[in-house]
């Protein structure tokens, strides 16, 4: 993993949107199978016809070391992008997760696995293998813009894209509402009087 990739690991995903507006997440029904599962890496993009999933597997075989596959399956939870066995292929090979518009199979062999997995849920049935798809192309996934090497960061409220262009600033800027966050937090959260004086404060502002 790039050393700013690193940097972004323990930052809540929370505070990396604030520092964006709230601009760059991707839809909150995509959430991670098992909720302490935290995923940081570049973004290896996946767009895929509805019921095909042979562009995923070109997509692990391609991809580096740590990337994240970020699949663009249009929203489909009907037919799955992968089950267990090409998942586990995945991990296998270095990929550092998975984030997808759409469901995959096979829920308690990939549990097994522990494999950061971002998704709409399961199904039971199996994409077909046409041979239709791209990878490594600019993507819409869970409504957010992606382009490939984009930063991907998810963790139990769900996942942000950070584009590449504008890392550095994001990161100084996630880091400053983070060390915000835990200094309301020790100075406010125990103490009633704290919390009084920070309520007016904040209703004051809205009179």
């Amino acid at each position: 993993m790039d050393q700013i990739a690193t940097k972004f690991r323990n930052i809540p995903t929370t505070c990396i949107s604030d520092a964006m507006d709230g601009l760059n997440n991707l839809h909150p029904s995509i959430k991670p199978l098992k909720e302490e599962y935290k995923l940081v890496g570049r973004a290896f993009t996946v767009k895929i016809p509805v019921g095909d999933n042979l562009a995923v597997l070109k997509a692990i075989n391609e991809a580096k070391q740590g990337d994240v596959l970020v699949i663009d399956a249009k929203g489909e939870q009907y037919r799955a992008i992968a089950g267990d066995f090409v998942v586990g292929m995945a991990q296998t090979l270095g990929i550092g997760g998975f984030v997808v518009d759409g469901v995959i199979r096979d829920i308690v062999g990939i549990k097994e696995l522990n494999f950061p997995v971002f998704c709409k849920g399961t199904t039971v049935a199996a994409s077909g293998k046409a041979g239709f798809g791209e990878v490594n192309i600019p993507i819409s996934c869970g409504g957010a813009a992606i382009l490939p090497g984009d930063l991907i960061v998810g963790d139990a409220d769900g996942v942000v894209v950070i584009p590449q262009a504008t890392e550095q600033e994001v990161l100084v800027k996630s880091l400053e509402k983070w060390r915000k966050d835990q200094q309301r937090e020790e100075q406010i959260s125990r103490n009633p009087e704290a919390i009084r004086k920070h309520l007016a404060e904040l209703l004051g502002k809205v009179k």
